[in-house]
């Protein structure tokens, strides 16, 4: 049975929840019907440094929203693909639009929706604060919570597991 690291080492794509995963989960809704969301900035730069290096970044998430939208592009992530209450047909498309095998892909998520994909991938990760289920089918348990690092923790490890994280950090020094 691979590693930890091992799985993490073959990684090329990496797919996240929204909602407890690059949140925490809230959701603000003004009286105009408008849907607000906080994203961690640490997150984000986690998330671009690990694109600096190759890997591709993606996001499946049952809701839709534009601020999911907008976060994603100024994080330069194209796939995204939003309003998947059941998300393996998303998950089938991008695979194959990418032409990667389920072992190169690695999913973070924090419900029972995510189980279905988090079954098939090389990589499985729950955030600290997921669903007891799905903490139970993780290959990975982060230790920060949707929100609030875990995306960030996910990055740094595959970075360091591809042998990439002291090349991309030396850069602030």
């Amino acid at each position: 049975m691979a590693t930890l690291l091992e799985r993490a080492a073959h990684i090329r794509l990496v797919i996240f929840d929204v909602d407890g995963v690059l949140t925490d989960g809230s959701l603000f809704l003004g009286d105009d019907g408008q849907e607000y969301k906080a994203f961690n900035s640490r997150d984000g730069l986690g998330m671009t440094l690990l694109q600096s290096t190759g890997v591709r970044l993606a996001v499946i998430t049952g809701r839709t929203s534009q601020v999911v939208q907008r976060r994603m592009a100024s994080l330069g992530i194209a796939e995204v693909y939003q309003g998947y209450q059941d998300k393996l047909p998303a998950y089938a498309e991008l695979k194959q639009k990418l032409a990667l095998t389920d072992a190169a892909i690695a999913y973070v998520g924090d419900d029972v929706v995510d189980l279905p994909i988090m079954r098939l991938v090389g990589l499985a990760i729950a955030v600290s604060d997921a669903h007891p289920r799905v903490q139970e089918q993780a290959h990975l348990r982060t230790k920060a919570a949707g929100g609030r690092g875990a995306a960030r923790e996910v990055c740094e490890l595959i970075l360091s597991a591809q042998g990439n994280l002291e090349r991309v950090m030396g850069r602030f020094g």
